[in-house]
């Protein structure tokens, strides 16, 4: 970015700092803290679902529409004019609707562990 014309661009913006890469805590705490997160990672739709963080996904398509239908992820694919559209309507007064998907609780491994304990008291084989 330094050697093209995008890092003047981006040196001119407020706000908006350039990082090293960092270790999955520490990103998710710069997610907790974003008040939106522009990706094309499925992860990280996934995770801004779950944080309710209003999340830009910079493709054409998702393997996570769930987060989609939830409301906090918004499909804007590649267009700078799009992009810039979708960002400054989250970035509005306006209130978010979203939602966390069903069975997004935190209590999988307890589900799991219900399923597991109750095949092997029942008669019936767990295939794994």
């Amino acid at each position: 970015m330094e050697s093209s014309s995008l890092g003047e661009r981006i040196a001119k913006m407020p706000g908006l700092r350039v990082i090293d890469p960092v270790g999955y805590l520490d990103f998710m705490r710069l997610m907790m803290s974003a008040r939106a997160v522009l990706t094309d990672s499925g992860g990280v739709q996934e995770e801004t679902t779950f944080l309710g963080i209003p999340c830009l996904t910079l493709r054409e398509n998702t393997e996570r529409p769930v987060t989609v239908e939830m409301g906090t992820n918004t499909i804007v694919g590649r267009n700078p004019d799009k992009i810039v559209a979708a960002f400054r309507k989250i970035s509005g007064d306006e209130k978010l609707e979203s939602k966390i998907p069903p069975l997004w609780d935190g209590h999988a491994a307890e589900r799991i562990a219900s399923i597991v304990a109750a095949c092997r008291t029942s008669s019936s084989k767990l295939l794994l």
